[in-house]
């Protein structure tokens, strides 16, 4: 009896630690995937280290101002960055622990790619605009509960009839998560990027402004040139040829290993302090 109280005893402090461990490395992940919330915590984390220099020399105006600051902080940095907490706990209780994105397989990634490339190439050559976005890690939920829910599979018939002119839905943008397309007439913040062409619309714009704001992939035709664009880590690669445009979506749906998952971040954070 004293044997199984021990080892029960001893199951209970790791499977404790466990899921200590379990919630630190999902809290760090969506902290990862959301650039505004990382900085937001080396923010609070400089604060912290400011306060404890200033204790340990002895600024004492200093460390009353951060007493303050840190006391009142947390209320602050609450009201100020609402949208990206609540991002972040939605992103969170939406991960992939509780089943939320679906892990496709390398021919269900190549089928979506092949929809896509299908319907951008009709769309091309009709001269019929498009802007369709991918969501990835970071969630898109906002502007789906806003659009049309469509939760349909993703055909390139079904693109194509939802772009076709003097459809309802036509002038929104269209997302598909996992290998579904979620929603369409699905509408995004512009970007306000000063190096962006000024002859590019208002679709571009968009497709831009949620690659600047998620990890999104964004893929657009121009109702005017038929010329096909991706928006991606809050950069716009313009007038790509068709197997340009699938060979960059196929690169960029493959599952990243870890190193490249850490080189995205730090592109994604040199990218939100360009903008900003």
């Amino acid at each position: 009896m004293t044997i199984l109280t021990n080892i029960w005893g001893v199951l209970k402090y790791v499977i404790d630690i466990s899921i200590v461990w379990v919630i630190i490395y999902y809290l760090l992940k969506n902290f990862n995937s959301n650039v505004r919330m990382s900085l937001l915590i080396k923010g609070v984390l400089v604060i912290i280290v400011i306060k404890l220099l200033s204790d340990y020399i002895g600024f004492k105006t200093v460390g009353w101002i951060l007493e303050y600051v840190i006391e009142w902080g947390p209320l602050a940095l609450i009201i100020i960055f609402q949208p990206e907490i609540r991002g972040a706990l939605e992103q969170l209780g939406r991960s992939q622990l509780l089943g939320r994105h679906k892990i496709l397989t390398v021919d269900e990634r190549e089928k979506m790619v092949y929809e896509i490339v299908q319907a951008v190439d009709y769309c091309r050559k009709a001269r019929i605009g498009a802007l369709i976005v991918i969501e990835r890690d970071i969630s898109l939920s906002d502007y789906i509960d806003k659009a049309k829910p469509l939760y349909a599979d993703l055909t390139n018939e079904l693109l194509i009839s939802i772009f076709f002119p003097n459809n309802p839905l036509h002038d929104g943008a269209v997302i598909i998560q996992g290998n579904r397309i979620s929603c369409a007439g699905a509408v995004f913040p512009t970007s306000n990027n000063i190096k962006l062409n000024k002859r590019l619309g208002t679709r571009h714009r968009a497709a831009l402004g949620i690659a600047e704001e998620t990890d999104a992939i964004s893929i657009v035709v121009s109702e005017e040139t038929g010329r096909i664009s991706i928006a991606v880590k809050g950069e716009l690669f313009y007038n790509l040829s068709l197997d340009d445009a699938r060979m960059m979506l196929i690169d960029e749906l493959r599952p990243k290993t870890v190193d490249e998952a850490e080189s995205d971040m730090d592109n994604e954070e040199e990218i939100y302090e360009e903008n900003n």
